[in-house]
C-alpha cells in the first residue's frame, strides 16, 4: 500500500516554539489554514482510498478541506510530559533527544513524566495497521511522532536520518509497504505542499527542527 504521512498545519504553539502535546489541543493559524487549503488542491488529483487524522484538533482541521477524516487513536503526537508547554531550548532538546532515541531502537528511554518508545510504536504502529487496510493513504499527524516512526518503520533509512531532516508544517512522507511486508520511504518533503510562500522561517517550532537546531 502506498502511505501518505502529512503533518498538521502551523499552530499559535509552533509560532511560539512551544511544546504542546496535550489534547485537545490547539487549533491552526491563519497561515495553517491556507496550508491546509493547500494540501487538498495538491492532492485533488490523487488516487486516496483513505482520509485519517488524529485526536487532536490540529490534524482534523488540516485534513477537513481535502475530506471527512477518519479519526484513528494511537497516531498522536509524542507526549512532553513535564516539559509540556516550555519553549525554552534545553526542554525541545530533551523531548528531541528522547524521542530520536526511540527512532535508533533505544526503547527503554522515558521522556520526563511521559511514557517510553515501547509504549509510543505499540500505540502508532496499532493506528498506521488500521489506516493500512485501504490501498493509499492519506494520514493527517504530527512533527515528531512522523519522523520518529519512519527512522524506525523505515528500511531503507538510517536511524539518524529523523534527527537530521526537519519537517515543515503540512510537509508529506511517502512510504511503501505494509505492517506485515515492512515500510520503504519513497520521499522526504521538508517543504509544505504549496511551496515556499507557505513556509514561516520565524516559527520556533521545536517538534519540526532538526536535533542541530533545538
Amino acid at each position: 500500500m502506498r502511505l501518505l504521512l502529512i503533518r498538521h498545519g502551523q499552530t499559535p504553539a509552533n509560532v511560539l516554539g512551544l511544546l504542546d502535546t496535550a489534547h485537545p489541543g490547539p487549533g491552526l493559524t491563519a497561515l495553517g489554514e491556507r496550508q491546509a487549503n493547500a494540501v487538498a488542491e495538491a492532492l485533488r488529483g490523487e488516487e486516496i482510498d483513505g482520509v485519517f487524522a488524529t485526536t487532536l484538533v490540529r490534524t482534523q482541521l488540516t485534513a477537513l478541506p481535502f475530506a471527512t477524516a477518519t479519526v484513528i487513536d494511537g497516531l498522536h503526537e509524542i507526549e512532553a510530559g513535564d516539559l509540556e508547554g516550555r519553549g525554552d531550548r534545553a526542554s525541545a532538546r530533551t523531548y528531541l533527544e528522547t524521542a530520536f532515541a526511540w527512532g535508533s531502537g533505544h526503547l527503554d528511554v522515558t521522556m520526563p513524566g511521559a511514557t517510553d518508545g515501547h509504549a509510543f510504536f505499540e500505540r502508532f504502529d496499532r493506528g498506521i495497521s488500521v489506516a493500512a487496510e485501504v490501498g493509499t493513504a492519506a494520514v493527517f499527524s504530527h512533527g515528531a511522532a512522523i519522523r520518529v516512526w519512519t527512522a524506525a518503520r523505515a528500511r531503507n533509512v538510517p536511524p539518524i536520518f529523523a534527527g537530521s531532516h526537519e519537517l515543515e508544517n503540512t510537509g508529506v512522507v511517502e512510504l511503501d509497504g505494509s505492517p506485515a511486508d515492512g515500510w520503504t520511504l519513497i520521499s522526504w518533503a521538508g517543504a509544505p505542499v504549496g511551496g515556499p510562500s507557505l513556509v514561516d522561517d520565524s516559527a520556533g517550532d521545536p517538534t519540526g527542527d532538526a536535533l542541530d537546531r533545538a
